[in-house]
Formats: structure tokens, sequence, C-alpha cells
């Protein structure tokens, strides 16, 4: 699978509210951006990638003022099926969701960096109708524990990721949870570790790796220069977030990049 095209302007737009430097919040706008990939499979017209979407969803109209604000994620589920049903985007039952973490805000937005539940996140995007979400876990996102994980692993659809791999729909989708720190913290492990996990997830030769930490890649694009070493000139596509990357797309050798952080972007059948 490699991806063809992307494109720079955005098709959609979806604001929403952020925590600002130094107290209260401000509103952002999460692009959808349109791209071309090359070998999907049959059963697949499009793959949908997103990740570090740490925001709350615009109240409605008419919402009671103490209703509580929507992670932005859960927004992302209904302005999908809504651009679907525009034919803006394939079918939802044909497309699959990648997902590369930090999912969580603070419930009132205001605090920059809050870890919290994301379930709602990944039950709503599969409640759309795609075909399965698939991802890793950022550093800020939980699951209600050992056993909220396990339930949400034992959906349909659902592939929680962190050193396994799932085979769906003729793709093979590894993935490595979290970033390298103190493993006394929520989804991190030593730098040593962490790569590691990546260099046994690639031991199986997937088309996709999914991370939420990942690697460097040309000028302005930060990231591990570990994992960019690690993936040089392997032919797999890297789908990560973590860093905000201006141009999304690197190319190392004959491995790709794909920066998801703050964007939803939908790759169609190239041709």
């Amino acid at each position: 699978m490699r991806i063809a095209a992307l494109d720079d302007a955005p098709i959609h737009a979806l604001e929403f509210l952020d925590a600002a430097p130094g107290g209260g919040t401000k509103r952002r706008s999460l692009p959808f951006l349109r791209g071309a990939v090359e070998g999907l499979p049959a059963e697949l017209d499009a793959l949908i990638v997103t990740g570090d979407l740490q925001g709350r969803a615009l109240p409605s109209p008419g919402t009671d003022a103490d209703a509580p604000l929507r992670l932005v994620g859960e927004a992302v589920a209904d302005e999908l099926l809504a651009l679907s049903e525009l034919e803006l985007i394939p079918p939802l039952a044909r497309a699959g969701v990648i997902l590369a973490g930090d999912l969580f805000a603070a419930p009132d937005a205001a605090k920059m960096g809050a870890t919290g539940d994301v379930r709602s996140v990944w039950r709503a995007l599969r409640r759309s109708g795609v075909r399965w979400v698939a991802g890793v876990a950022g550093n800020h996102d939980l699951f209600g524990g050992d056993e909220g994980l396990a339930g949400l692993r034992a959906e349909e659809g659902i592939h929680v990721l962190d050193g396994d791999r799932v085979h769906v729909d003729g793709l093979r989708i590894a993935g490595v949870s979290g970033i390298t720190g103190n493993k006394r913290k929520p989804n991190r492990r030593p730098a040593d570790a962490f790569v590691a996990a990546v260099r046994d997830s690639l031991a199986g030769r997937p088309d996709l790796v999914v991370l939420h930490e990942g690697p460097s890649g040309g000028e302005r694009q930060r990231g591990n220069d570990r994992l960019r070493e690690l993936l040089h000139g392997k032919r797999v596509t890297a789908i990560c977030g973590h860093v905000h990357w201006r141009h999304p797309l690197a190319e190392l050798g004959a491995a790709q990049v794909l920066n998801a952080d703050g964007r939803v972007i939908v790759l169609g059948r190239a041709g």
C-alpha cells in the first residue's frame, strides 16, 4: 500500500474548543483532507486516518447549557457520516478508520494535556458505519482500566493495538501504543523498549504500522530519530501523531510516514 497523492486544501472543517495557553478555551478548526492510496484491498474504498483530537465539540443549537461537551472525535464520527451521505467521501460501509491516539480533552476543554477515557470516540466511529476501527493509544488516552480495555477489544470491529497485529480486509496492521518515557506514567515505556516494540511489530511485514510517537521525517518534521533509522527503507506505511507536521507526509526511502496529528485524512482508492 502506498499513498499516491494528498491534497493541501481541505474539503471540510469542523470548529471545536481547545485549551488556550494561560487558561480558558479558544476555537480551532479541524481540517478534513482527501488523498489517494494505491494497493487498497478489494473490500475497501477508503482509509480514514486521524489522531490528536484533543478538544471538545461545540454545543449543538438547542442543547442544554449544562449538557457535557462531547469529545471532538465523537463529533468527527457525525461529520464523516454527513460527508459520506453527500458523496464527498466514499461510503463508510467500505471504509476503515485508523486512530493514532490522543483523543481526550478536559470536560470544559480548558486544561491542556488532560488524560482520560476515550472509549466513546472509538465506539462513535464504529457506530458511524465504518467496517472497523484500528489504532493505538496516545499518552493521554485511558480505557477504563484493564477490564474496560478488554471489553472494548472484545467488541466487533474494534482493534486497539499495542505490540500486536491484526489482519482485516486483506490489510496487515501492526501498532505500538504510547510514547517513550517514564513507565510509571500512562502509556509510556523506556526508549530502548519502545524501539524494540516497533522493531518487533515490523517483523511481520505489515502493510501499515500505527504509532502515536512516530519517526522524524524531513525538515521541520520532528520525531524520534531512532524510529526514522528503523523504518528507513522498509516497505511500510507508518501512521503517527504526537507532534504536528505542517506537511503531513514524509518519504523514508521505500517507507512512507503520514502524520495524522490534528487532521482527518480520507485516503480513497488511487485511479
